[in-house]
This record gives structure tokens, C-alpha cells and sequence, in this order.
């Protein structure tokens, strides 16, 4: 069997395509593998370059093949897609990964740690239970005002919906099933605050003991969470070699449609990291609202924005919640 340079992976849940060729782009062999047989396979194997998407499960895999030995190359799905031919199948998958590995140019995932992957669950855990959090306070607001029961929105009036229940105010003489279903939503609301708090004390305890996130909380803006997922969710600043690269990888630069000798620059690509993204907006909205009480000089960077810029306005989700986590 001819020498096998780079074996490209389609995984999946249960098998895997493979995809092995040799340094010049032969085909030496196509396989499909249950879980087991691949371990089993690519601990047998002789090292080689294997190529896989970034996909779910992508990190756990990288870093198990390159325990055996295996130089391991993580590539962004978009990167792949443009090499598929007319029929897509996990043998052509496979095959299409190899030859997207192989190109000069290619830029790679860094493979991600057991920690970050372990803190990157602590963030989004926190972003879920928020967000139910939200919905099980608007699902209560709803269903109160069928009864004309009415309070604003935001976590602030959840009391006050508390206090309109009582039976002193004249909810007892709402059905049984009105009183029982909104006593399980704020009993709910309550849970989910305490679980948030939890994980909000063991980001903060985390962001102490990181002399990365430690730097980056002497940002304005940026607090124990956006510091944390920076850690979480982007690659080692030492990839960047000036803070605008880190901007293109984050998706903050215009999408160009550029042809001809004429630039042609678009609207904000939002291609990259979309959490970090996200927490990094939110921070600065937060700095941009304490300049109404401590406005900036006239002269800096931030007051020729604010003087020539209309101030974004948050409208998804609760925004009070994120603020309160960066100023914390």
C-alpha cells in the first residue's frame, strides 16, 4: 500500500467516513468506521495528518488522534462547502476535506482545551438559563393580563406581580388553576436567579485565577464574563498580529463585494464568534451608558463617536440582565 499522507474525517454520531491519499493526492483507501473501529484504526495507523470540520464533537476527537501521534488540522465548515462537487455523501465529504486541508492558504481552528470547553458550557449554561428566565417572566406577564393584571416589563416588576396575586388584593377571587400556574412561574423565576448567581460566583471565582481575564477586566466594559469567554471561544491572541485581524476573526469588519479595481464594502460581516461578539457590544453599550452621568472629553475617541453616532438601541432579550453582568 502506497504511503498515506492526510486522512480526511467526515465524522458523525455513530460512523465515520475516511478518507486516506497520498501526498500528491491519490487515493490509497475510502472507509467507513463505527466509533470503535475508528479509535481502534487511527491508533494502528502510522502518523499522518488528519483533517477534520469544526464541527460538534471535532475538538474531543483532535485532541484523542493527537494523543496517538496524528498532526491534527481542524478547518471551518465554510471553508469546505466551496470544494463540493455535484453529489454530497459522506464519501465525498471526506474526500473534499482532504482537498481543502491540502490547499497552501487554508486557515485552521485552533483545537480547543478540556477547560475551555468546560468553561465555554459554564457560559452558554449561564446564556440559556437567562433566557428562560425571560421567557418564564413574559409567559406569567401574558397570561395576567388575560385577568387584567398588568406590570412592565423587565425582572424589576416580577415583585409586583407577586404582590397583585395576593389574596388580600383580590386574587382570591381568581380561578385555583390562575393562582397555582402563577405561583410555578415565580417559583421558577426564583429558582432560575439562584442557579444564575450560582454560576455567576463560580465565573467570577474562575476569572480571579486567570491572569488572562485578570488583563482583560482592566477594559472598560468588559467584566468577568466577557473576559472569561474570550478565554472560552477565541484563540490564543499571539495567532493576531494586530488587534484588526482580531476584529476580522470576530466578524466586525465590512463584507466586501469588491470587483474590477472598485472597493465595495458592505454592512458589518458578523461572520465570526458570535458570543463574544455579542458580550463585547453589551459592554460597550454599558460604558456608553454611564457616559450620561460621567460624560467623556470632548476630544476623545468615544466623545467624537457619541457626537457624530446615534447610540445603539438593545432590543432583543433583557438587556438589564447583561449590563449587570459587565459592570459586575
Amino acid at each position: 500500500m502506497k504511503e498515506v499522507s492526510i486522512i480526511g474525517v467526515d465524522l458523525a454520531k455513530q460512523v465515520s467516513q475516511l478518507h486516506g491519499a497520498t501526498a500528491d493526492g491519490e487515493v490509497v483507501f475510502r472507509k467507513k468506521l463505527s466509533r470503535k473501529q475508528f479509535v481502534v484504526f487511527m491508533e494502528a495507523h502510522p502518523r499522518c495528518r488528519v483533517a477534520m470540520e469544526a464541527c460538534a464533537t471535532a475538538h474531543h476527537w483532535a485532541r484523542m488522534l493527537t494523543g496517538f501521534g496524528h498532526e491534527v488540522r481542524l478547518i471551518a465548515p465554510m471553508f469546505v462547502k466551496p470544494y463540493v462537487k455535484t453529489q454530497k455523501n459522506d464519501m465525498a465529504d471526506a474526500e473534499v476535506i482532504v482537498e481543502a486541508a491540502t490547499r497552501p492558504t487554508m486557515r485552521f481552528v485552533e483545537i480547543k482545551t478540556v477547560e475551555q470547553q468546560g468553561l465555554s458550557m459554564v457560559i452558554r449554561s449561564k446564556d440559556l438559563l437567562v433566557g428562560q428566565r425571560t421567557q418564564t417572566i413574559n409567559a406569567l406577564r401574558g397570561h395576567l393580563a388575560e385577568f387584567g393584571l398588568i406590570a412592565g416589563k423587565g425582572r424589576e416588576n416580577v415583585e409586583k406581580l407577586r404582590s397583585m396575586l395576593d389574596p388580600e388584593d383580590g386574587a382570591a377571587d381568581f380561578p385555583a388553576p390562575v393562582r397555582q400556574m402563577a405561583q410555578l412561574c415565580l417559583d421558577l423565576v426564583v429558582d432560575l436567579s439562584r442557579r444564575i448567581e450560582e454560576i455567576d460566583a463560580q465565573i467570577s471565582a474562575a476569572s480571579r485565577r486567570s491572569r488572562f481575564s485578570a488583563r482583560m477586566q482592566k477594559m472598560p466594559g468588559v467584566g468577568p464574563v466577557t473576559a472569561m469567554a474570550l478565554a472560552a471561544f477565541a484563540p490564543p491572541m499571539e495567532n493576531f498580529r494586530r488587534g484588526r485581524d482580531f476584529s476580522a476573526w470576530l466578524g466586525l469588519v465590512p463584507r466586501q463585494h469588491s470587483s474590477g479595481g472598485k472597493q465595495r464594502l458592505g454592512r458589518t460581516s458578523k461572520s465570526g464568534q458570535r458570543d463574544i461578539r455579542r458580550l463585547l457590544i453589551i459592554g460597550a453599550m454599558a460604558v456608553i451608558s454611564e457616559c450620561k452621568v460621567r460624560p467623556p472629553a470632548v476630544n476623545s475617541w468615544l466623545g467624537r463617536i457619541l457626537a457624530r453616532k446615534p447610540v445603539l438601541c438593545l432590543r432583543s432579550g433583557d438587556p438589564q440582565d447583561h449590563l449587570h453582568d459587565q459592570r459586575h
